[in-house]
């Protein structure tokens, strides 16, 4: 598959919380960097997630927001 998207980065599911209706996905990047994201639980299960799982961070996003203390 190939996709528009620019940012792909390589990691690996670290953990899945499930909720009610959605799950936090862990994801440690091949750089030791982490990432998380918020998925339906129902696409928790069509990927067939969990821990130690291989997965392609796709990140776009129309703003990028900075802070500093």
């Amino acid at each position: 598959m190939r996709l528009s998207t620019r940012n792909q980065l390589d990691g690996i599911v670290l953990s899945v919380t499930r909720g009610e209706a959605m799950a936090v996905v862990r994801v440690r990047l091949t750089g030791g960097d982490e990432v998380t994201s918020s998925i339906t639980r129902d696409a928790v299960d069509d990927l067939g997630l969990a821990e130690g799982s291989p997965v392609k961070a796709l990140i776009k996003s129309t703003e990028v927001t900075l802070g500093v203390e």
